[in-house]
């Protein structure tokens, strides 16, 4: 696209008439805007101290200088809710962790020369820098004494050479020398191509010291750790075969000797076995995992073993959910889980009997510019719990759960936010043609009049194993105030409903969620609040995906935008970073061995039946759906004479396309803008 077509686009997005607005010469702007999305703030890794009396969390907010989301650490007090901010200033603050006395807390700071670990002291708020590391520090863990503190970093290593290269005169100015790829997966989203090294496990003493390495050898070792309450192992996971990078999904839980660096392996089954976690009396260890079918879907279970890695057995299978997280209780009776049910993270008590019992709900995370299920949590020694949660019309904010029922601790965007008119979200019953339940929520217009229907667009949610529900979303509110209602929903494929709905896909994506898709937008003209006449499409990944597909098999939208979307599943599954991923899990052969179902279920298989004006976006950076993907289509439709555009964001990748606030309110004001073009306007 050229520059001058985007500048159009954004001012006839800035300039067009936007029903319900509220834009007042003499007052101030209530209309949700992308200038405001300088102004969110969120709380992220919300951690509370062992007394269960203070939370540490990360406040995260929009530098609007740099163009960039930056964390500051900030302490809030359970019992009065007064917070103040404990590390702030120039760079980036995060990962904060309590050491196991509560008397002081590491996290990392970030600037231009680096992240590195730090350690303050509560008592004084002395602070120093106990590492200087060349690489970033992950899965920062205190050991049980609070001596030493354990962390994951890269350690570079020496690249493949062929062959020698004249030697340069000095002065010369030459060529870069050539670069030699031989990794399976030889690049990754957000990290771009893969230098040569590998992430290991090192300690570091509490206040200082050298760090030492403990593991070795051409195999990555993940976090996060957990040390055994005798401080005698580390236990992780990774994935230490031969086969590694054919089989990145086959990790095992180890067992790391703390004093001599020895390895046991306590897992052995195929499939992933991750994030181990020491029972407080250090007899058994719960870890996360399933058994791998090659399948697109399946939950991740919780299962706890003893120490040694005997008598593994599951405590989730008869509930079928997903677990995303897990903590021990203090006591070491139960577990508290972290899952997604029917769009909400929730969090619950599980018993080593699988007895489950839900505990707090509303769970939400900082990606908000769409309506995904997010959050984390933490526990002290007492059982009080800290969590992050927001709502439709909030950020996440701090909470807290002691006894019954969750308490709000912030209200970091209370102030301004409360001026806005933002939309108002409610349920939408759908039933497919099947007749399955499909959970649907319509975003209404600020200032939308009873029974006036207005344009409508149907924003699709990636994954496509992922949810949306009744989260803050800024893509949500900015379309709503430009005078569309916005449908979501969660069509079969989704997660949170069992692991059976999210299977319904498996070898037959895209497919059947179509029509769950087309029977929501009839629910919401059903319901007396779309505009048939003004339908609109969007979504991004595995929603650029189905929109893309969607004007394949029907006209009825005015104009679609897809977003970062796989075209050609052949070139996909031949250029994404995850080299042997698709040809295994969303295929049985490889292209070359069977290319028909790959074009089966390629967007691009109909081209030829688009007639919708399509706006195509990516990231110029994304490896995960490649630009390639966004080229083709763009082009197809070029050649085939429907209008299109092809907008890029700027060394943006897949994971981090709105991750800059500019980004992110162009991205969107651009696709209002292009539907505006095309919407009718009743007289």
């Amino acid at each position: 696209m050229t520059s001058k077509l985007l500048a159009a686009l954004l001012a006839g997005a800035a300039f067009a008439f936007t029903p319900g607005a509220a834009l007042a010469a003499d007052g101030p702007q209530t209309a949700f805007t992308g200038d405001d999305l300088f102004k969110l703030e969120a709380a992220a890794d919300a951690q509370i101290s062992p007394d269960g009396k203070t939370v540490a969390y990360v406040r995260r907010s929009a530098d609007v200088m740099s163009d960039r989301n930056r964390g500051a650490i900030w302490l809030v007090d359970v019992a009065s809710g007064q917070q103040r901010p404990l590390v702030a200033g120039p760079g980036s603050h995060g990962s904060p962790r309590w050491s196991p006395d509560g008397t002081r807390l590491a996290y990392a700071s970030a600037d231009e020369n680096g992240s590195q670990l730090w350690v303050r002291w509560m008592d004084s708020g002395a602070a120093t820098r106990i590492t200087n590391l060349p690489d970033a520090p992950g899965s920062i863990t205190w050991s049980p004494d609070g001596r030493t503190i354990a962390y994951t970093m890269r350690v570079p290593g020496e690249g493949t050479k062929l062959g020698n290269a004249p030697s340069r005169p000095e002065g010369a100015k030459w060529a870069e020398p050539l670069e030699i790829i031989d990794r399976v997966t030889y690049r990754n989203d957000g990290g771009g191509y893969v230098q040569p090294g590998f992430d290991h496990i090192f300690t570091v003493p509490a206040d200082g010291g050298a760090p030492r390495q403990l593991t070795f050898g051409n195999f990555d070792d993940g976090g996060p750790l957990s040390w055994t309450p005798d401080g005698r192992s580390i236990l992780f996971s990774a994935v230490r075969k031969d086969n590694w990078e054919r089989e990145p999904q086959d990790s095992e839980v180890y067992a790391l000797d703390a004093a001599s660096g020895a390895l046991t392996t306590l897992t052995s089954r195929y499939g992933p076995d991750a994030a181990p976690a020491a029972s407080p009396d250090g007899r058994q260890v719960a870890y996360l995992g399933f058994d791998d079918k090659h399948r697109t879907y399946e939950n991740l279970e919780l299962y706890v073993m003893n120490r040694d890695g005997s008598a593994a057995r599951s405590l989730t299978a008869r509930h079928d959910i997903s677990v995303d997280d897990f903590r021990w209780s203090p006591d070491g009776r139960s577990l508290v889980v972290q899952y997604d049910d029917k769009g909400t993270a929730k969090l619950a008590r599980l018993g080593l009997d699988g007895a489950l019992t839900e505990v707090a709900a509303g769970l939400s995370g900082t990606g908000f510019d769409r309506p995904y299920t997010g959050g984390s949590f933490s526990m002290s020694r007492g059982g009080v719990i800290a969590f992050t949660g927001g709502s439709d019309q909030r950020p996440p904010d701090v909470r807290v759960v002691r006894g019954k029922g969750a308490e709000r601790l912030t209200r970091l965007n209370e102030g301004w936010l409360a001026a806005k008119a933002l939309a108002p979200v409610s349920k939408l019953a759908v039933t497919a043609p099947d007749g399955r339940p499909i959970d649907a929520w319509l975003a209404l217009p600020p200032g939308r009049k009873a029974g006036e229907r207005v344009p409508l667009v149907l924003e699709i949610h990636g994954g496509p194993h992922s949810a949306y529900g009744p989260w803050f979303a800024t893509d949500v509110q900015l379309y709503a105030a430009a005078g569309y209602a916005v449908l979501y929903t969660n069509p079969r494929g989704s997660t949170s409903y069992g692991e059976k709905f999210a299977q319904l896909i498996d070898r037959a994506y895209p497919g059947e969620d179509y029509n769950d898709l087309m029977a929501a937008v009839d629910a919401a003209i059903a319901a007396g609040v779309a505009d048939a006449d003004n339908l609109f499409v969007t979504g991004g990944s595995g929603g650029g995906v189905l929109t893309a597909w969607i004007v394949g098999k029907t006209q009825r939208f005015r104009a679609a935008a897809t977003q970062k979307p796989v075209i050609n599943w052949s070139s996909e599954a031949l250029t994404m970073d995850g080299t042997t991923f698709t040809s295994r899990y969303w295929f049985d052969a490889p292209p070359w061995k069977d290319v028909t179902p790959y074009w089966q279920r390629s967007p691009l298989s109909l081209v030829g039946n688009v007639k919708t004006p399509t706006l195509v976006v990516v990231g110029s950076e994304d490896y995960r759906t490649p630009v390639s993907e966004s080229e083709q289509y763009y082009a197809a439709l070029q050649i085939s004479g429907v209008p299109t555009a092809l907008v890029k964001v700027p060394g943006a990748s897949h994971g981090g396309f709105t991750a800059r606030p500019s980004q992110s309110a162009a991205k969107a004001s651009a696709i209002i803008a292009w539907f505006e073009k095309f919407r009718t306007r009743k007289p």
